[in-house]
């Protein structure tokens, strides 16, 4: 078997995987909202896109690194790097928009809430 077949292959899985993460996230945030809706506990809405925004932003992660092990270790064309980089900005933009949806802040942005390692007391 050939590495380039064997690479491709693995893009695949990773791929497969990616999309995997995305539809269970989609149907664990579907049955936790409806269950914590017939047990009446609250919030409902804000833990179902915080679930499903972590889900969509894990299946994006895979399926951007499917990307680019098939891209730079398969056919490593200025071509296919240009589509890869313009693939990972959109998907990069896109993980940026949903992490500040689900939290409240940019990815470089600091927690305003206190860890463990910084709460007082823990040192």
């Amino acid at each position: 078997m050939e590495i380039g077949s064997v690479i491709v292959a693995i893009g695949q899985v990773v791929d497969v995987i990616g999309v995997l993460a995305i539809i269970v996230g989609v149907i664990y945030a579907v049955v936790d909202a409806g269950l914590r809706g017939l047990r009446r506990q609250r919030p409902i809405y804000t833990r179902f896109r915080r679930v499903l925004g972590r889900a969509i932003l894990l299946g994006l992660e895979f399926l951007v690194a499917a990307d680019i092990i098939r891209t730079v270790a398969v056919t490593p064309t200025l071509q296919s790097v240009a589509v890869l980089g313009g693939i990972v900005l959109i998907r990069t933009f896109l993980s940026w928009v949903l992490q500040l949806e689900i939290s409240g802040r940019w990815p470089w942005q600091k927690s305003t809430e206190p860890t463990t390692e910084s709460a007082p007391g823990t040192g």
